[in-house]
């Protein structure tokens, strides 16, 4: 799979010269606005090395996590020991499979429990006015992923694997079922769309961050065994 699509590739900011805080340009807040990749302001190999399969075996194995099926409205919750996600949940993704069949770890997190691993992840340091970050931890199989949805502004940073993002703006919606998983979509609905209702998209590799804006639609693809985690910001 490319990089990014030819059509319509995500701005890609170098910021690591930036000054830290509120990012602001031309006179008003780029980051309400666009979708945008931003690279070498994390700096997080230490929790990248917690995060590696052995360590997280090792350290959360016994402890519960919560699973969400991966379609729009994670209508269904179960909870089950780590080990047993990973070794007998965990796996890629089935074309057939219905998004309501598919149990996906990402967010609901205990933080409590997990508090030892969080508190080594360094987010990115751009801030919107007034909004504090929120953290949302997965663990997925390659094939898997949310299909079409929307919520308020954030950061997504890959840890291990690559993501790929299709996006669109909060006044054009997508033409999706909210039970099909995104493998599915990507190929029964998008070689049909025209090319003036393709989606941007791009992919997120480790050590990139992508900032979504609020109200942005999104769907999300892990093209690999991924580790990521985002950060909702208010």
């Amino acid at each position: 799979m490319e990089r990014c699509a030819p059509r319509a590739l995500l701005a890609v900011a170098l910021l690591a010269a930036a000054t830290p805080g509120e990012l602001e340009t031309d006179g008003g807040w780029y980051a309400y606005s666009k979708p945008v990749i931003i690279r070498g302001i994390t700096h997080n190999e230490q929790f990248r090395a917690l995060c590696s399969k052995q360590n997280l075996m090792r350290e959360f194995g016994n402890r519960l996590v919560r699973l969400s099926t991966a379609n729009t409205y994670s209508y269904q919750k179960v909870d089950v020991p780590f080990k047993e996600y990973v070794e007998h949940m965990m796996k890629p993704q089935s074309l057939d499979s219905l998004g309501s069949d598919t149990f996906y770890f990402f967010g609901d997190n205990n933080f409590t429990e997990w508090d030892s691993l969080f508190r080594t992840y360094i987010q990115p340091p751009y801030q919107l006015p007034g909004a504090r970050g929120a953290y949302s931890f997965g663990i997925a199989d390659a094939g898997t992923g949310v299909p079409f949805h929307w919520h308020g502004a954030g950061y997504s940073e890959v840890i291990y694997g690559r993501k790929r993002w299709f996006l669109y703006p909060p006044e054009k919606t997508p033409e999706f079922h909210p039970n099909m998983t995104t493998l599915s979509w990507m190929f029964d609905t998008y070689p049909h769309l025209s090319e003036g209702d393709k989606p941007m998209e791009c992919t997120i590799y480790p050590g990139e961050v992508l900032y979504f804006p609020d109200r942005w639609w999104h769907a999300t693809l892990n093209i690999d065994t991924s580790v990521f985690i985002s950060t909702f910001l208010g």
